[in-house]
């Protein structure tokens, strides 16, 4: 075997894992509150499904990055399930709180395509248009990121500041995607100039204050009860 296509296929590996914290943080928040039975197949089935998804977005990419306000759009729904997935910690009584299996599912797979958008272009240029190492990246990853999700489920039940520290992240990456946006910048920069980078730390704020006023209302709701 080529030691060129061996070098390909490592770097396509590593560039998948570094891009792919943000989903695991999401797998983990979707289905911390799923029986274990259940986390499992939310995670392979999740995993699965946004996997297929990134690699058919991975031949349109390039084209879908030049329709206006396409970034600013993803932006805006990942931080509707940013605010969604902090919310749902504290939205009822403990054996309804959170998602199904199969509303974790859709999380998963949403929030996935939406926040590959610009990252399976990276992908796709560290194989230089070899789709067998795009194909073989992408299913040599997949354990990883199951393993990264299982880990950080079991840590939030440990630990609900990473909650926290979760949904701060994926408001942080929203404000990317808005702030990258060339519709979004063209508009924004004569009024914020050199303070764009602003946006996503407005966003994470946002994401943070809702899980807070949410957290209150519920708090509320039982000393009332």
């Amino acid at each position: 075997m080529d030691v060129e296509w061996l070098l390909g296929l490592l770097k396509i590996i590593l560039v998948n894992i570094v891009l792919s914290g943000d989903n695991a943080v999401v797998i983990a928040m979707a289905c911390r509150n799923l029986k274990p039975e259940q986390q499992k197949n939310a995670i392979f089935w999740g995993t699965f499904g946004a996997v297929i998804l990134r690699l058919a977005l991975t031949f349109v990419a390039v084209w879908l990055l030049r329709i206006p306000l396409v970034e600013a759009v993803g932006g805006l729904l990942l931080l509707y399930i940013a605010v969604k997935l902090l919310t749902n910690e504290d939205n009822g009584e403990k054996e309804t709180a959170g998602f199904t299996m199969g509303q974790a599912i859709k999380t998963i797979v949403i929030a996935d395509v939406i926040m590959s958008l610009d990252n399976v272009v990276a992908v796709a240029a560290a194989a230089n248009g070899d789709w067998v190492l795009i194909v073989i990246g992408l299913a040599v990853s997949i354990p990883l990121i199951v393993w990264c999700s299982q880990l950080l489920t079991n840590l939030m039940k440990r630990f609900p500041i990473i909650v926290w520290l979760g949904a701060g992240l994926l408001g942080y990456t929203s404000g990317e995607l808005l702030q990258r946006d060339e519709w979004v910048r063209g508009w924004l920069e004569p009024w914020m100039s050199d303070q764009l980078f602003l946006i996503p730390i407005a966003l994470t704020i946002v994401v943070v204050t809702a899980g807070i006023v949410s957290a209150k209302r519920v708090h509320g709701r039982s000393r009332m009860n």
